[in-house]
């Protein structure tokens, strides 16, 4: 579904014809039409309706068709369609229709192509591309890097240097990062955008970790919070193919530059801030972007101001802010965790595996698409976010989980851990948000023994270590199979003609007197 949503937005929002959309989607023409024609014929409009959640989408584009009857059809002789595709002019089509005209009941085309492609394995054909005004911008980082060193410390650091270039002018930047990690690579993104002025059509990346979750000639999966970034600029990724650097050649050759006039020229300086480094990089990017071509008239920044920069789309009336996502999955305490702070969404949704989207002042939660639940981002290490609206009215399926039955539950492992367990959610705002650690005590029983785990709570309890990590941690330690200390109660004062006491003090008696 993700696919088909992605496809709908690039068409109504991007206005990308059916080629640019296949092509930045890793489908096949035929697809982006079958899906496009499929949701005009079910009526759907863009942004899709709020009733409209994925199984709904899936049920309306997708209905239930009649299992035809078996038909016998001919397969086509691959090895004379491949000689004949050597003649001048003759393609494809041509062959399947007169494929076709022989066997009204063959295949269909798009059979036809792809089975022809099985047959004939990888061509290693070159295309050289051509590329409109406004329409790529390539990316990668440099392969070399350079040294910060620490003022302070003299520790020494590498940047990593990324690097952005426009299709048609060549126009080229350059930043220097700490990482190559998500945050850096987005951020480096949004200041490429606004260096250039505007947005392309169409953002061409390596199947870097940051970009691409999952590498795959045919559908590569891109990273959330870059899919994000680019549904928020208005346009659309396009991963190069695996070990194919002629799919981003433009910057390729940027690299190359950059690393010949801006990082060779700056070997012999020792730079000790990453403001200091981009600076630098800066003025001799400019130099980069003036320097006159040698086979045409102008420069990259000539091109630019007549090609790219008028054609470019405008940059958006508010800045991305930068979001991760996860996939977390609804505990019975109908509470999910984010960076080891738990979040409540709605207790019909336990079990269920939800999408988690989070910025540094929020975190929200989607299940198949629709937002379920909104939070204030927490900080607190091991603290609960609960909304009341989120708990369970009449408990149904969740009501086997109440605080009560899961001490009796634990009670049969022993009397010190029932103890301890109503100990660790007597001391939550709300008893379910103890159900997590009471069932760590259960599988602990089930990993060491109830025994142990007994032993384990008993001293726990001794100690006033009220958390099922101490019980993990005495286990670990095999603390529970020493024998248990006496603990010295606290006394009164102790008392004895030697000792004067606090009333010696008070009455006055022994102000000034030395013994």
């Amino acid at each position: 579904m993700r696919k088909i949503h992605e496809v709908l937005r690039l068409r109504h929002d991007c206005g990308l014809s059916n080629r640019k959309i296949a092509v930045s989607c890793e489908l096949a023409r035929s697809t982006v039409a079958d899906y496009l024609s499929r949701a005009s014929a079910a009526g759907l409009s863009w942004p899709l309706p709020s009733w409209v959640d994925e199984d709904r989408l899936d049920r309306l584009l997708f209905p239930p068709a009649p299992i035809p009857a078996s038909i016998s059809r001919p397969e086509p002789e691959w090895f004379q369609v491949h000689q004949d595709l050597k003649r001048k002019g003759v393609t494809l089509a041509l062959l399947w229709e007169e494929y076709k005209a022989v066997n009204p009941l063959g295949y269909q085309y798009s059979w036809f192509c792809e089975r022809y492609r099985e047959w004939s394995g990888k061509l290693g054909l070159v295309m050289r591309q051509e590329h409109r005004a406004g329409e790529k911008m390539f990316v990668d980082y440099a392969g070399q890097t350079v040294e910060v060193v620490n003022p302070l410390t003299g520790e020494v650091r590498a940047a990593q240097v990324f690097v952005a270039v426009l299709g048609a002018s060549n126009y080229t930047f350059a930043e220097a990062t700490w990482s190559q990690g998500l945050s850096d690579w987005i951020g480096s993104h949004q200041r490429a955008f606004h260096f250039f002025g505007g947005v392309t059509e169409l953002v061409v990346i390596d199947n870097l970790k940051s970009g691409v979750s999952k590498s795959c000639r045919y559908e590569p999966d891109l990273n959330p919070t870059y899919q994000d970034v680019a549904a928020h600029y208005g346009t659309a990724v396009l991963p190069a193919r695996v070990r194919k650097p002629r799919d981003k050649a433009k910057v390729e050759v940027g690299v190359q530059l950059v690393e010949r006039w801006i990082l060779a020229a700056l070997r012999k300086r020792t730079f000790f801030s990453l403001a200091d480094l981009n600076q630098a990089i800066r003025e001799l990017l400019d130099r980069l972007n003036d320097r006159p071509f040698k086979k045409l008239s102008g420069s990259r920044r000539s091109l630019y101001e007549s090609l790219d920069k008028p054609a470019l789309k405008p940059l958006p009336a508010t800045a991305y802010q930068y979001a991760q996502w996860k996939r977390a999955k609804v505990h019975i305490d109908y509470h999910v965790e984010v960076e080891r702070h738990y979040y409540s969404v709605p207790h019909q949704l336990v079990g269920k595996k939800l999408d988690i989207r989070y910025t540094e002042h929020t975190v929200e939660c989607f299940h198949k698409g629709q937002r379920v639940a909104s939070h204030r981002r927490g900080a607190r290490h091991g603290g609960f976010s609960t909304l009341t609206e989120h708990m369970p009215r009449s408990h149904q399926e969740h009501a086997k989980w109440t605080p009560e039955r899961l001490t009796n539950w634990i009670n049969k492992i022993g009397q010190a851990t029932a103890q301890l367990a109503q100990e660790i959610m007597s001391r939550r705002a709300h008893p379910q948000q103890g159900f997590r650690a009471c069932l760590g005590l259960v599988s602990l029983a089930k990993k060491h023994g109830e025994a142990r785990v007994e032993a384990a709570c008993l001293r726990a309890l001794a100690y006033g270590a009220f958390s099922c990590k101490s019980v993990a941690r005495i286990i670990d330690k095999e603390l529970d199979k020493a024998p248990l200390p006496l603990l010295i109660p606290e006394s009164g004062p102790i008392l004895h003609p030697n000792i004067r006491g606090a009333s010696y003090f008070l009455t006055g008696v022994g102000g000034g007197h030395a013994d």
